[in-house]
């Protein structure tokens, strides 16, 4: 009996997206853009934050393939292509390059949507390693499952990290969050990296 859940597939693409959206590192960003508001709208905003990031990656993790079937662009070729993407994400983690003061002033009231939701959560990164991962599984059941609750599992981290920021915020403090970031950049350069040999691999394979 074939499996409809693989283990590895979940694991590599959990990894993947939780690196990425780095829930940790966006508490900062999170408690300056809601600073204004009460203890329930906070926690409405990251409600609605992780439901936006949640419906836009699954969206593309969708309908994913079907773009690049359209515009004919292959597996291998997305895969460099997003490794290379990722591999800038990671330098920004690494170099500290990301905009981590927002102006409140310039917040507006749907900041659960935008820039919470997309692009903080939901940024170009996440959207491209969610297409990598469904693709890569040749879209079977079983990889559907598991790229699928794989995005479920990251945002019911991201989720519980802007749900309890303040708590969290206080426990790690300012430094503490850096370098989890600083850590989980690394991380996502190595995997960037792989991704991008995988990539390659596959590219020569289909001309040969």
């Amino acid at each position: 009996m074939q499996s409809v859940f693989e283990p590895t597939v979940f694991a590599t693409t959990f990894m993947t997206l939780l690196v990425i959206q780095d829930p940790l590192g966006a508490i900062p960003i999170f408690l300056s853009l809601t600073s204004r508001q009460t203890p329930a709208e906070r926690a409405a905003s990251a409600r609605q934050a992780t439901v936006v990031s949640f419906g836009v990656i699954l969206l593309f993790a969708v309908f994913g393939r079907y773009i690049l079937k359209f515009l004919g662009i292959s597996v291998p070729s997305l895969q460099v292509a997003g490794g290379l993407l990722l591999l800038l994400v990671a330098l920004e983690l690494l170099t500290d390059k990301a905009d981590e003061n927002p102006d409140p002033d310039a917040v507006t009231s749907n900041a659960a949507l935008v820039p919470l939701g997309t692009p903080l959560l939901a940024g170009p990164g996440a959207i491209v390693a969610a297409m990598v991962a469904v693709d890569a599984t040749g879209g079977g059941v079983a990889g559907w499952v598991s790229v699928t609750a794989a995005i479920i599992g990251t945002h019911i981290v991201v989720w519980i990290s802007l749900r309890f920021s303040l708590g969290l915020n206080r426990v790690l403090g300012t430094s503490g969050i850096r370098i989890l970031t600083r850590v989980m950049g690394l991380l996502l350069a190595a995997i960037a990296v792989q991704i991008m040999a995988d990539g390659v691999f596959a590219f020569l394979e289909t001309r040969l």
